[in-house]
């Protein structure tokens, strides 16, 4: 499966889960929704926003793809560091703290990936096209 597929997919996934069970959402990612009665609208508005990158991605072309993308990397980057500051400044524990980024680097990974994927996959069409052309003149 393409990397951006397959992220797409899980931003979906993951967003939906946040969205209809913030609570099971939040055991997932070792946070206290008991503690925290806010915790299930700020993962509500977290899902909302998995699901509009992920329902975008999936179904933008080209450059548009490109660009949602980088944005989903630029946005699991800033999730990223989130679970690497937390714990140093005592808003979660260590264990939660890496439970919380580590998703957020294979995001990045995967986003990463997918865009080499994907630059190889427009090279490759663009070549197409051009032999096409050539061969049509």
């Amino acid at each position: 499966m393409n990397p951006v597929t397959g992220l797409s997919l899980g931003r979906i996934a993951v967003g939906t889960l946040a969205l209809a069970r913030p609570d099971l959402a939040a055991q997932a990612l070792q946070l206290d929704a008991r503690a925290n009665p806010q915790l299930p609208y700020l993962s509500r508005m977290f899902g909302s926003r998995e699901i509009a990158i992920g329902l975008a991605t999936l179904f933008a072309k080209g450059r548009g793809r490109t660009g949602l993308v980088t944005l989903g990397i630029a946005v699991d980057a800033a999730d990223l560091a989130t679970g690497l500051i937390g714990p140093r400044q005592g808003e979660v524990p260590q264990r939660t703290g890496l439970a919380l980024a580590a998703p957020a680097a294979g995001a990045v990974l995967a986003g990463v990936l997918g865009l080499r994927t994907t630059s190889r996959a427009d090279r490759r069409a663009a070549r197409k096209a051009r032999r096409a052309a050539r061969k049509a003149a």
